[in-house]
Formats: structure tokens, sequence, C-alpha cells
């Protein structure tokens, strides 16, 4: 078979599985078991696979016919312009998320200390050390193991950060300049009306944010000016509608200037607030 065959039949196989993107998928799924990129695949797209790489290819269709997420079957995914590793214990970073990130940068000044809870594969925090030299973080989080793929990460980027296993602030110590959160935040009965890829593979307890999705938010709020430094900031990413419902939990927990910030398509994504009232 040849590559161009392999590639159509890969095609055709997650098409029938209901895949969305079979096209993109069928190509990064051939180009990532055999090594290859574009310029070597339209010179030889007539060439024969090799066996063994024919049969690797074959096997991770199957997976992600299975709707198994192509990220979990790659093993990475890229956020702002850097690559994670990620895998099943941790949620796939999304480009939503970015405006967490940029929201964040928007924020911290030099030798600020950030603490980012929930923090998973890292990418949140790492993103932000990444683009703010200067500053420390810790990245905390209640599974082993997401804390063990945010260590590989930051292993991966260089970058020092301090990992706290810990159930939001239970084993979290010091005051920080800045609190980032993506929380669980979809409510439990809409968990199963999400894509398969979503609801069966990634983490449950990533995802779970309560009866009406809003558990953490409340518990964060009112935690956080416990660890909050004078003028310190606090920062989520939320549901496209849940902007108005924990803007009012910051309000009424004592955080000020209270913004609720859209995302590139349009929806609400994040809401910032500090405590101070002698912040302009």
């Amino acid at each position: 078979m040849t590559y161009r065959e392999a590639e159509q039949k890969g095609e055709k196989l997650l098409q029938a599985a209901g895949i969305t993107d079979a096209k993109t998928d069928a190509w990064l799924l051939l180009e990532m078991v055999a090594h290859i990129d574009r310029s070597f695949y339209f010179m030889h797209s007539g060439d024969e696979v090799e066996p063994e790489v024919l049969s690797e290819y074959e096997r991770v269709l199957e997976k992600r016919a299975e709707h198994v997420p192509l990220q979990y079957i790659t093993g990475e995914q890229e956020f702002m312009g850097m690559t994670f590793h990620v895998n099943s214990n941790v949620l796939i970073p999304r480009q939503d998320t970015e405006t967490l990130v940029e929201e964040t940068l928007k924020v911290v000044e030099p030798n600020m200390k950030v603490l980012d809870l929930c923090t998973g594969s890292g990418c949140v925090l790492l993103s932000i050390l990444k683009n703010a030299p200067t500053v420390t973080g810790v990245g905390s989080d209640i599974s082993k193991q997401a804390l063990l793929v945010a260590k590989e990460n930051a292993k991966l980027h260089e970058l020092d950060a301090e990992w706290v296993r810990s159930n939001l602030f239970d084993n979290v110590s010091d005051t920080f300049d800045v609190i980032v959160s993506n929380p669980p935040y979809i409510a439990q009965e809409e968990i199963l009306k999400l894509m398969p890829e979503v609801s069966q593979f990634e983490p449950l307890q990533a995802l779970d944010g309560g009866v009406d999705g809003l558990d953490f938010y409340r518990n964060i709020t009112r935690e956080a000016p416990n660890y909050l430094k004078e003028n310190g900031w606090l920062l989520f990413e939320i549901g496209y509608d849940q902007g108005e419902a924990v803007r009012r939990l910051m309000h009424e927990a004592g955080f000020e200037g209270v913004l609720v910030i859209k995302d590139l398509a349009g929806n609400d994504r994040v809401v910032r607030g500090y405590l101070s009232t002698n912040r302009e």
C-alpha cells in the first residue's frame, strides 16, 4: 500500500466513524507513525509504506475511530506557541484558554509570584513563566498523575516552577501576587452531552464543576483573599454562560474592578478582579 492509499484509507475509516476532521487527523497520524512531513509525502506519495509502519498506522487509526482524542494518541498539543505533553490524566489545552494566559500577562509585573490552581498539564503557568521570565510560580493540582505531566512539561521547556499536590488551597502555603485558575466548570448534567472525545476520555475530575458548574468558583473566591498579597489579582477561565455568575461571586468576596473578558470567538471566557481599592 502506498502512502497516498494509506492516507485515503485512513480518511475513509475516520469519516465512517463520524470523526469531524477525518482528513486532517488521518494525515497527522500518518505523519506521526511514518516520521514524514508534507514535503516528503508530496515527493513519495506513490512509494510503498513499510509493513511495520502500516500496522502501526492501522492501530492508531482504530483508536481515533473509537473517538480517543487525537492529542492523547500523539501525546502532544500546541498552546501559546509551545508544545505540551498530554495524556489522559490531564485536560487537553485549548486555544480558548490562551485568553486566560494573555489576561494574566497584562497584570503580572516583574518578580511577582503566581499560583495556578487546578494546573493540569501546567500549560497556563508555564506559558506565563515563559513570557514573564522574572515571575515565579506554583502549580497546584489534586491529581498526582497530572502533576507528573506538569513536571515533564516544565522540564521540556526548561522552566522552574514549584508543584504542589493539593485540593485547592489545602496544602498551599505562602501568599501570591496573582492567583489564576482554569477549574472544572461543566455542570454535572451537561457532561454526558459533550462530544465523546471529552465526555468519555478526558478526566472527569477536571470537568465536573458540580450541579451548576460553579462549585470551584465559590470555593476559590471564598479562600483566595487569604492567599493574596495586597493588590493581588484573581483570574478565572469560565464557561461561555458563567460570566455574570462568577463576576457576582468575586464581587461578593471583596474583589473590585471585576471584568468579564471575551475570547476571540466573542464568548465570555475570563473573569478577573483585584482586592485593593487603591489600584487604578
